[in-house]
């Protein structure tokens, strides 16, 4: 039995726009519903919140692939059913990963898996030689290999740690990216990466690597933009900050059976809180 206080706002017949839809107005506080009836799948909404939800379908089904609908069916968890009528698990998948990232975000996706490749190949120590952080900083030791200050982040040490990684910064990278555009996401790269790896190197030395430092900034830029700007539609759920926040701590405890660049992770959370502060206070100084 569906509650009384919603009332049926559409009817559509693919099952997944209807999901897509519902979990976007969960997303903005709207208490929604969807019902498989005759022909097609009803989307019930609040009855005081009619009105509000019957525009935003307007706007929706206008543009279905904007990113703040893929953002609301990621963080609800739905997914729609593959039936027969449904392209094949792989297509699909193949499609909903391109679709969520750009150019930006699949270039460090790939990049970092090609050296993670190359790596297992028998190149590792070439590789990592390549990419490490300078034995000592100086302004000579910059002028002569400038990429080293970026190349640690690029460099995994195993397949956790990879899959780890660019699983959110496909995610996340690929949220800011659509909503906040690829120069956006650069900056964040290149300001993260520098402050996560500098502050590594002084705090444990060279020996290090991997992008959970750029992976921190994310969580922290899209953290305090969806508390700061919220209807710019990036937002992480409360869980899921309660869990990156706990494995930042635990980096700290003796509990971890590997070694854990916590320094990098802590400096990339606060960038990453520090960049969204900035651009907010930018875009409402434009806008007042």
């Amino acid at each position: 039995m569906l509650e009384q206080e919603l009332r049926p706002l559409v009817k559509v017949t693919q099952h997944n726009i209807a999901l897509l839809f519902c979990n976007y107005l969960k997303s903005v506080a709207v208490q929604a519903q969807v019902q498989n009836e005759e022909a097609g799948f009803v989307i019930y909404c609040q009855g005081d919140k009619y009105d509000f939800a019957q525009q935003a379908f307007e706007q929706f089904i206008a543009d279905p692939d904007q990113a703040k609908y893929q953002q609301a069916a990621w963080q609800s968890g739905d997914v729609a059913d593959i039936n027969s009528n449904s392209p094949a698990l792989l297509t699909s998948l193949k499609a909903q990963f391109f679709s969520h990232a750009g150019i930006v975000t699949l270039v460090v996706f790939s990049l970092c898996w090609l050296v993670f490749i190359a790596s297992n190949l028998g190149w590792g120590n070439t590789v990592f030689h390549y990419l490490q952080f300078y034995p000592q900083l100086s302004v000579d030791a910059v002028l002569q290999a400038p990429h080293r200050l970026l190349g640690p982040a690029f460099f995994h040490f195993s397949w956790l740690h990879i899959v780890f990684n660019t699983m959110w910064w496909w995610q996340l990278g690929g949220s800011v990216e659509q909503i906040t555009g690829k120069f956006s996401l650069i900056n964040l790269l290149l300001v993260s990466a520098l402050v996560s790896n500098i502050g590594q190197f002084f705090v444990d030395g060279p020996n290090f690597g991997g992008l959970s430092g750029v992976v921190y900034a994310l969580v922290g830029y899209v953290w305090w933009m969806g508390w700061l700007m919220p209807e710019k539609g990036l937002s992480l759920p409360k869980p899921i900050i309660g869990f990156m926040l706990f494995w930042l701590l635990l980096g700290y405890t003796s509990l971890m059976p590997i070694n854990v660049a916590n320094t990098a992770h802590l400096l990339g959370l606060l960038s990453g809180c520090i960049m969204a502060y900035i651009q907010v206070l930018k875009e409402k100084k434009h806008t007042s």
